[in-house]
């Protein structure tokens, strides 16, 4: 069998962990430096988490109290575009002239072509 051991040493991955080991327990803080640090930082992510929280519930508040503009806007606007699809109320519509009388012709502008088969 193979020693883990001898295996482990030869093993750049393990050096590698080995070392990060090694840095970590070195770059611990020592004394209360290191619980100064910690309860500033709780009390900055703390503070920073109320401020996101206020301000958040201000956009929230001022996005509720813009609806009823909003919506008065976006009727107009349907309103307007309403009135301009609309049909022309004057008693005659695409279908008929302004006589009465029904029309089977397209409106644009036509030419006639003389019929080979009429000659």
């Amino acid at each position: 069998m193979t020693d883990h051991r001898n295996d482990r040493q030869r093993n750049a991955a393990w050096d590698a962990a080995q070392q990060w080991r090694e840095r970590a327990r070195h770059a611990r803080p020592q004394g209360n430096v290191g619980g100064f640090r910690l309860l500033a930082t709780w009390l900055l992510f703390g503070v920073l988490m109320v401020v996101g929280t206020v301000l958040g519930l201000f956009f929230l508040l001022v996005g509720w109290a813009m609806l009823p503009f909003l919506r008065h806007r976006m009727k107009k606007r349907m309103e307007r575009m309403r009135a301009e699809q609309a049909e022309d109320i004057g008693g005659f519509d695409r279908y008929h002239d302004r006589r009465g009388r029904h029309q089977d012709v397209l409106e644009g502008q036509y030419e006639v072509k003389d019929d080979d088969r009429n000659r």
